[in-house]
């Protein structure tokens, strides 16, 4: 009887399977041997991508201002709501993607970040604008915190250098197309095409993810999410960002300026409490008791710092020395494709047997030295070229050297936090190349002092200075001094002649720990 009441059950409503899963590559292209460089390809476009966004925007504050009757100051909140969300989700999205599949969260990034740019186009007014610049920020932080673990997990080993490499090439494109791109868009088709543009590149790169990036193969699952280190992290980086884009500014109260960095050193010290008392932390406090990796994420802030504070100086002292926007631009494009070209090939140009310390010090050394000459000859556009070209593959050799020391130092089953780490050290470099150069300028002169422009010099050459010595106390954990590479392991074996003895005899070649996905 018992049996003839039960109803059938039915069906509930399901998500698609495409949603919550990742899908495997096609066995044709698994099964290639240059399988890698497609999905590396793949995470360079959403690299490219949000580099293009993040510069070309600026070039639509004039747009902007005139069509919604703003000021300046409201326009500037739909660069830095972006770069507040971004940073802010970058560590924990990169956490929920080591739990969840990389792969999975890079896409669903894309499908957001391609919605919001679509709403973006469409944006009735400025307060639109910037909360849907928020939305299309949370969709570039599930790109960018894996972007870093896809090409560390897709590439097979000896080619991760090469792979960031090429990774930090498209960042640097991006980064250089941006002005001009925008500048074109803005004065033909309006602001509204710079994020329409978006839109079908973003499908497209969408469509390619699906079929060419790899699963995930090793996942790091946790007990539940850490919402209070969230809250933490959120108003630590929100209130660091706020202080450094208000310290060039002499009009806000200094009291203000301090109040928030003193709001963000206490909210990062509460994280760091958080963080060694929960059950499931978002960084977990044993990543960063490896050596290269603090080391690494401070090269990086320098790193990016030296790289982002000459696109603020360099247009500003060349235009008041009599130069043209045109021509300032120009001379500021040497600096992003010095980047690209060191980024691409220092791995075929440079000693295969140099591990990345060796290349981190070189890359470092090449920048202080670039920075040195600014500071002695004249700022003319044939002499400044030179030197930011050469300040450009300077870092092309430290930046992707330094992030392979990174990511090799953390096991692949954190790869998305670990990549979260990164991005986020490269916004926050970000911002303070951007703040303190902003302030150098705009510190009063004397005639015992240098001028604004050489005070920015001066301040640049000390981040290069910093991560060159960061450089030199770096090291990949585990690697042979000079080689970079593993040592052979020692495999104990009971030998058959002899009962009770023991020979040593060397194991396989050493293999990278992260073996490419599916």
């Amino acid at each position: 009887m018992a049996s003839d009441l039960r109803r059938p059950r039915t069906p509930g409503p399901r998500v698609p399977g495409v949603l919550m899963r990742e899908r495997a590559r096609p066995e044709r292209i698994r099964n290639r041997p240059g399988a890698w460089r497609p999905a590396v390809a793949t995470v360079c476009a959403g690299a490219f991508m949000g580099q293009l966004d993040a510069s070309i925007v600026t070039l639509a504050y004039g747009s902007l201002r005139a069509e919604f009757h703003a000021s300046l100051a409201a326009v500037t909140w739909v660069s830095l709501a972006y770069l507040l969300t971004l940073v802010a989700l970058l560590l924990p999205v990169g956490r929920l993607s080591d739990a969840h599949g990389r792969k999975l969260l890079y896409l669903h990034g894309f499908v957001v970040f391609t919605a919001g740019s679509a709403a973006c186009a469409l944006a009735p007014s400025l307060s639109a604008l910037i909360a849907l610049r928020v939305v299309q920020a949370a969709g570039a932080a599930m790109m960018q915190a894996n972007s870093v673990a896809l090409v560390t997990t897709s590439t097979p080993p000896g080619r991760l250098r090469l792979a960031l490499g090429v990774q930090a090439a498209a960042q640097a494109l991006g980064l250089a197309l941006g002005p001009l791109t925008g500048g074109l868009l803005v004065s033909t088709l309006g602001w509204r095409s710079i994020f329409a543009l978006n839109v079908p590149v973003g499908l497209a790169a969408l469509v390619a993810g699906h079929y060419l990036l790899p699963r995930t193969r090793t996942r790091h699952r946790a007990q539940g999410f850490d919402w209070p280190g969230l809250a933490l992290l959120a108003v630590a980086t929100t209130g660091l960002l706020l202080a450094l884009s208000l310290l060039p500014q002499p009009a806000v109260p200094a009291g203000w300026t301090a109040g928030l960095f003193v709001l963000a050193a206490g909210a990062a010290g509460g994280f760091a409490v958080r963080q060694r008392r929960a059950v499931s932390p978002l960084l977990s406090p044993g990543l960063l008791r490896v050596r290269a990796v603090p080391l690494g994420l401070a090269g990086a802030l320098c790193g990016y710092l030296v790289l982002f504070g000459p696109l603020v100086l360099v247009p500003l002292a060349l235009t008041a020395h009599g130069s043209s926007a045109l021509s300032a631009g120009l001379v500021l494009s040497a600096l992003p494709a010095g980047f690209a070209l060191a980024a691409a090939t220092a791995d075929r140009v440079l000693p295969y047997a140099w591990d990345e310390r060796s290349r981190c010090t070189l890359g470092a050394a090449l920048s202080a030295g670039a920075l040195a000459l600014m500071l002695v000859l004249p700022w003319h556009a044939s002499s400044l070229a030179p030197l930011l070209a050469l300040l450009g593959l300077g870092l092309g050799v430290h930046v992707p050297a330094n992030n392979t020391l990174v990511m090799t130092a953390i096991p692949a089953r954190s790869s998305g936090t670990g990549g979260g780490l990164v991005n986020m050290a490269r916004g926050l470099g970000t911002a303070l190349g951007v703040a303190l150069v902003s302030l150098a300028l705009q510190l009063p002169g004397g005639t015992h002092w240098p001028d604004g422009p050489q005070r920015a010099v001066l301040t640049l050459l000390a981040a290069a200075l910093a991560a060159l010595a960061v450089a030199r106390r770096n090291a990949a954990p585990g690697t042979l001094p000079g080689t970079g590479r593993l040592p052979a392991p020692i495999t104990v074996m009971p030998c058959p002649r002899s009962p009770g003895t023991t020979r040593r005899r060397p194991g396989p070649p050493p293999r990278a720990h992260r073996t490419p996905g599916s």
